[in-house]
């Protein structure tokens, strides 16, 4: 069915002339309508632009503060760094004053070793020297109580040869009898000639000793008996006199000459 109507139609249509062609447009009796497309690009360009900066600036930011970072950590690890260096400086200076410690010790115990080894040694000599104090207090004693008993003795024989040096000589010529030094300060030797009476020039002798109070007597020639010359002496030192010595030991040796 439409192809029957077709034809008549478009031939109807093109024997009649077109509206537009006869009457105006309806779209020109349209009123004119004013979008704004001039503000709106404005205001687009205006955005963008303000967008670009705006990115610009976070973009120069975040470069300030990538810098920035970097700048901090590269001082962060000189920080590190320089600690870590001042702590090897002063784990140096640790190290350098324990062995300086323990050097410092040792010295102090040699020194102190030292010490009581010299407070000993002090003490000892201390010790010692106390004790030849005492000795030398003692040998002084004892040589000024000889010194003074020698001075009495001496003086006491002084005063008797003063005396005596006349009997002395009568003595000596009587008993036939010579004084002799004996190598010693405070010994005499008596020798006696005439004991024997199948030899008169055979002598006899003994050595006295003065250098205490008591007459003692060291030696002698013929050998005597040691009692019969305590006798002898026990006498002459209660008396103190040298004459009865003499005589004593003279009767002695005539008797040993005998036997």
């Amino acid at each position: 069915m439409s192809t029957a109507f077709e034809p008549s139609l478009s031939s109807s249509l093109s024997g009649r002339p077109t509206m537009s062609a006869v009457a105006p447009s309806m779209a020109d009796q349209l009123p004119s309508i004013n979008f704004g497309f001039d503000d709106l690009r404005d205001r687009m360009a205006k955005f963008t632009a303000k967008f670009d900066a705006f990115i610009e600036q976070g973009r120069k930011r975040v470069l300030e503060e990538h810098n920035q970072f970097r700048m901090n950590l590269a001082e962060l690890h000189e920080d590190q760094r320089m600690k870590k260096k001042d702590m090897e400086i002063v784990q140096h200076k640790i190290n350098t004053h324990q062995q300086t410690r323990v050097k410092e010790d040792a010295e102090r115990r040699e020194m102190e070793s030292s010490i009581n080894s010299l407070t000993a040694q002090r003490d000892a000599n201390l010790t010692a020297r106390d004790n030849l104090k005492k000795q030398i207090a003692e040998a002084q004693k004892e040589i000024d109580a000889r010194l003074a008993a020698q001075r009495a003795h001496a003086a006491r024989v002084e005063a008797q040869s003063r005396f005596n040096v006349p009997e002395l000589d009568f003595w000596v010529t009587n008993l036939c009898l010579r004084i002799e030094g004996a190598g010693q300060n405070d010994r005499l030797k008596f020798v006696y000639t005439h004991v024997d009476e199948r030899d008169w020039e055979r002598e006899a002798w003994f050595e006295l000793s003065t250098a205490s109070r008591d007459y003692e007597v060291k030696h002698c020639r013929p050998k005597l008996e040691r009692e019969k010359i305590d006798r002898v002496l026990e006498r002459v030192n209660e008396s103190r006199e040298l004459p009865a010595l003499l005589k004593g030991m003279r009767e002695l040796f005539v008797e040993a000459m005998k036997s």
